[in-house]
């Protein structure tokens, strides 16, 4: 239906390809679900540096009128990997076979989230899904800024593997405008979408895979494969004085988003300029972080129940330590990540936010000879101290920064958003939504205005606050003023993360943007009615 010709379907994603290929099977009719899982596929292809079929994902999927539900596509550890296998080692190694310890998600989530959309409507063939990201592979993709920089980073540490030879050119790191082909992931595609998802597991891909893993020194087995399954989730939530926000339980990061936002909807009327809105959410976050580091695990080692963090009487504990004119001194452990996140609404009103993830730069680095699948190394966040609550041990979920949000407004505003950006996730969706929501600010603003970073990424050592240019220039000297040990970075810099977001209006009309840090594209759409068809 239309609404005034309004756009009624909308799609973002931070590559302008992986959003073409998701608005179009909105355009074709198909679900909100059907569009992620094409453009999760596509994104594969088009940003193999930051995500892949040999990592993890999370959904929040929304029917109007219903409560959310999520998908945990996390990968656990493999009954291998125990203390006893890294014995010798001080920490879990970030790159080899040993840092590829934790099973791959990301595609039983796709399969977990088709099903709920065959509940929805007469499902769209798997092959049809498929088709363009296994013709994107098979013809070529550009080199982005982006992964030619993760090329050039990574180079030393992975370029000697023949098996990453498909993310070189001519043995060299990658450069912006070159054209990589990547045949074999595509092969993978291509018999995923003639044999079903559940081959990654049960099937020939599964024993393929097993076998690369085992000859690259991974504890990964193919009973792994096979005992894997991704779970439906009841996501955690919270209600404000702005509506109902959601996002993932544990072992995700999701409780820290929700609860900077919670406590800047207390907090944000004590501000009076820009620099107590950055000053408030920053300080907001710092008490976040704090529980989530001291509760967040796998959730079978959980001693509370995170919804407990955001009840009355825990915010209100935790707002007391929020002063307006004084910042909390801050140094904590910090946690880089390199990820994608995905927004979509259908002609129904059906939203996804979704958010796949390798871990680092081309996670461990082990790229599988026989299909072309980059593996995760989000085991790295395992702790081989046994005193740890992030403690390694087989089938125990690690920690993940990834952590897709969702919230329904009380002026009938439905928003699915999320970004990249490891620790900077809630942080930045913070800052996404105060604007947009609290702040009034369009939301391609919201996303575009510049942001700041509380602790390290990316293989920075320092903890402090870093803001890009732009926040410096209007609210720099006031953040120093209030005690924020501060640096600046270039404006519209990628270590902020790719945000995007879409909105679904009370009367039907939709709104999407993405962020001029990415590559990304969004659409929002006016479906042609019956009679115009």
């Amino acid at each position: 239906m239309i609404m005034n010709n309004k756009p009624v379907i909308g799609f973002t994603a931070p590559h302008y390809a992986a959003a073409q290929v998701g608005n179009n099977i909105l355009e074709k009719g198909g679900t909100a679900i059907e569009a992620m899982v094409a453009a999760a596929a596509s994104i594969a292809v088009e940003y193999p540096h930051m995500n892949g079929l040999g990592g993890d994902g999370f959904w929040l999927i929304s029917e109007p009128g219903k409560k959310p539900v999520g998908i945990n596509a996390a990968g656990v550890a493999a009954k291998g990997a125990t203390a006893e296998f890294y014995q010798g080692d001080d920490a879990i190694p970030s790159r080899g076979g040993k840092a590829a310890l934790t099973m791959a998600g990301a595609v039983a989530g796709w399969q977990k989230a088709l099903e709920i959309s065959a509940g929805w409507q007469s499902p769209l063939p798997l092959a049809t899904l498929l088709d363009t990201a296994i013709n994107q592979a098979n013809w070529g993709i550009e080199v982005t800024q982006s992964m030619s920089d993760a090329s050039f980073k990574t180079f030393e540490d992975l370029g000697h593997d023949p098996a990453f030879s498909q993310f070189l050119i001519k043995e060299k790191p990658l450069k912006k405008g070159k054209i990589v082909k990547l045949p074999l992931l595509a092969a993978t595609l291509k018999q995923l979408a003639e044999r079903g998802l559940d081959d990654f597991y049960q099937g020939d891909i599964a024993e393929r895979l097993a076998v690369d893993l085992a000859a690259a020194g991974s504890p990964i087995t193919l009973a792994d494969f096979q005992q894997y399954e991704a779970k439906i989730v009841e996501p955690l939530s919270v209600t404000t004085s702005k509506g109902t926000l959601y996002n993932l339980p544990a072992p995700t990061q999701g409780i820290a988003s929700l609860l900077t936002l919670a406590l800047y909807d207390q907090v944000w009327r004590l501000g009076t300029d820009d620099a107590d809105m950055v000053h408030l959410l920053i300080e907001c976050t710092k008490q976040a972080f704090i529980k989530r580091n001291q509760y967040v695990t796998d959730p079978a080692r959980l001693d509370i129940d995170l919804q407990t963090l955001l009840s009355p009487a825990s915010l209100a504990a935790m707002r007391a330590n929020i002063d307006i004119d004084n910042a909390l001194p801050w140094p904590h452990e910090a946690k880089p990540g390199d990820t994608i996140w995905m927004g979509a609404c259908d002609s129904e009103g059906r939203m996804v936010s979704y958010i796949q993830s390798l871990y680092w730069e081309f996670g461990s680095g082990v790229v599988s000879p026989s299909t072309g699948i980059v593996w995760n190394n989000r085991g790295t966040s395992f702790s081989l101290d046994e005193n740890s609550n992030q403690y390694l041990q087989p089938g125990m979920t690690p920690f993940h920064t990834l952590n897709p949000a969702f919230a329904e407004l009380n002026d009938g505003r439905r928003i699915s958003y999320g970004t990249m950006g490891g620790e900077g996730q809630p942080q930045t969706q913070a800052a996404v939504f105060a604007r947009h929501v609290y702040h009034d600010k369009p939301l391609d603003r919201s996303i575009a205005l510049g942001r700041w970073l509380l602790g390290r990424t990316w293989g920075d050592v320092s903890h402090n606050l870093k803001v890009e240019r732009d926040v410096n220039d209007y609210v720099g000297e006031a953040l120093l003023a209030k005690g924020h040990d501060m640096v600046v970075v270039d404006a519209c810099n990628e270590l902020m993360g790719h945000a995007g977001a879409v909105v679904r209006h009370a009367d039907g009309s939709t709104e999407a943007a993405t962020d001029p840090r990415s590559d990304g594209k969004a659409f929002a759409v006016a479906m042609p009615s019956d009679e115009e068809e």
